[in-house]
């Protein structure tokens, strides 16, 4: 029986010890899904919506209605002195109109005589309005006005942000892409270097080939092991940087597997992944991109600040008037009989504080159009600039295509005339050597493509 367990325990370490060595690809697609879903920065951005919407949640709070009971008592030596008390109803308005509900009950022997109330207490009911500055605009409605503004800066800034995350990992992705295909290379010559060692070497042994050849041979193979160990340790530091983005849904860290390698054909999906298959320089609406919506609102946002500025030049006026009466059931006794009315007027002189916070505010307003004209003019220049460096790579990766074909040619041609005894090791291994170095050249202009895919996707900031 035990040795049934054991056989089944070795299985089934074989089984996934296989699938560990089965290689699964992970498409620019699906590793940026992974990104935008679960990586903490792009949560963390999240929060800057949801702080926005606290914000215009505490601004609207100035408009709730309010409820104030104001109790003062005073005795000495077996004496009241006065019993005072005030509770109050306020509704605040949009227009600098508050509507007013109040109870009123004093007593005492000393009690202020203008404090004096029926002994069943005061009802009154009135308004206060302020006529001139706080009615058209005050600090209320800012700062309602300026969370709204507020609020949907912070969407065009999250999508900033979540677009700036993005295009970091679509970059490490593409270097993690390079340095696999480097190491795939390596790999690949370093096989061709092994035979071609064994077979100088055993050339030499039957007196075919002199020592210096299996040197030479010996050189180059020991060349291809070294190159080899330096593209694999850039291929684990790559594969390390790419782990820094991948997260779990509970903020864990993970690390990528072995098995896992890159889309070696993203240059076929790269538009659809990055969302840019379908951008069209003709259609491009620099009005509609995120850093200019979002300095629109800030610019509508500093307006309502100037705004504001402006009516506090505008003298104070605030009126209030109050209907009386000692029984409150009886709507009827409310009337112009009895009532309590006030009006308070302020205004100063020369308004020297109220003229520079206006102009302060101008400047401010003023500083923010003269930068929203010019990130127009830099976006668009940029996206102009990408596009004629993405025409350039095209044509750079014909040319470097056609490059590498043609050194694959001349190798192939220099390995038949080496075989046939009409050429020399030395050459052979010249002319591998080119063709190493144009595939290499190939692998980086095909990164420094994908670079300016990406950066394209970063100057127009698409949702993924």
């Amino acid at each position: 029986m035990r040795k049934y367990f054991l056989v089944l325990f070795l299985l089934i370490n074989s089984i996934n010890f296989a699938q560990d060595k089965i290689e699964s690809v992970m498409t620019l697609s699906e590793y940026l899904g992974y990104v935008k879903n679960y990586h903490p920065i792009v949560k963390q951005a999240n929060l800057i919506i949801n702080n926005s919407e606290a914000k215009l949640l505490k601004a609207r709070g100035a408009f709730d209605p309010k409820i104030e009971v104001d109790f003062d008592k005073k005795q000495f030596k077996e004496k009241e002195y006065y019993n005072k008390l005030n509770g109050a109803f306020k509704i605040p308005t949009w227009y600098g109109v508050e509507f007013k509900a109040n109870f009123e009950q004093n007593e005492g022997i000393y009690l202020n005589p203008e404090n004096t109330v029926p002994e069943d207490g005061l009802y009154s009911a009135g308004i206060s309005i302020s006529l001139a500055k706080g009615f058209l605009m005050n600090q209320r409605m800012a700062d309602i006005k300026k969370a709204k503004f507020f609020l949907n800066q912070a969407k065009e800034d999250q999508q900033i942000l979540v677009n700036e995350i993005l295009y970091n990992a679509s970059i490490t992705y593409f270097n993690w892409l390079k340095t696999f295909n480097e190491k795939k290379v390596y790999e690949d010559f370093l096989n061709n270097a092994e035979i071609r060692f064994k077979g100088t070497k055993k050339a030499f042994m039957e007196g075919e080939k002199p020592a210096i050849d299996t040197l030479e041979a010996g050189i180059t193979l020991k060349t291809r092991k070294l190159n080899l160990e330096k593209s694999r340790i850039k291929l684990v530091k790559s594969s390390l940087e790419l782990s820094n983005f991948l997260w779990l849904n509970d903020n864990t860290p993970i690390e990528l597997k072995e098995n896992i390698i890159p889309d070696i054909d993203a240059v076929n999906s790269i538009d659809a992944s990055l969302n840019i298959a379908l951008f069209n320089n003709k259609n491009f609406d620099i009005n509609q991109h995120p850093k200019i919506k979002s300095l629109g609102f800030k610019i509508e946002s500093l307006t309502i600040d100037k705004r504001l500025k402006l009516n506090s030049l505008l003298p104070k006026i605030d009126v209030q008037y109050n209907f009386l009466t000692q029984n409150a059931e009886q709507i009827n006794s409310l009337n112009t009989q009895n009532f309590k009315a006030g009006i308070n007027f302020s205004m100063p002189l020369f308004l020297r504080k109220e003229r520079g916070d206006l102009k302060l505010a101008r400047i401010k307003l003023k500083d923010l159009e003269f930068e929203n004209k010019t990130t127009k003019v830099v976006i668009k220049n940029k996206v102009n600039a990408i596009q004629q460096e993405l025409k350039s790579y095209t044509v750079q990766n014909n040319y470097t295509a056609d490059i590498v074909k043609d050194y694959n040619t001349l190798l192939k041609a220099e390995e038949r005339k080496f075989f046939l005894g009409e050429s020399s090791l030395f050459l052979v291994n010249y002319r591998e050597a080119k063709y190493i170095d144009a595939k290499l050249k190939a692998i980086a202009l095909e990164n420094s493509f994908f670079k300016t895919k990406a950066s394209l996707f970063k100057a127009l900031v698409t949702n993924f």
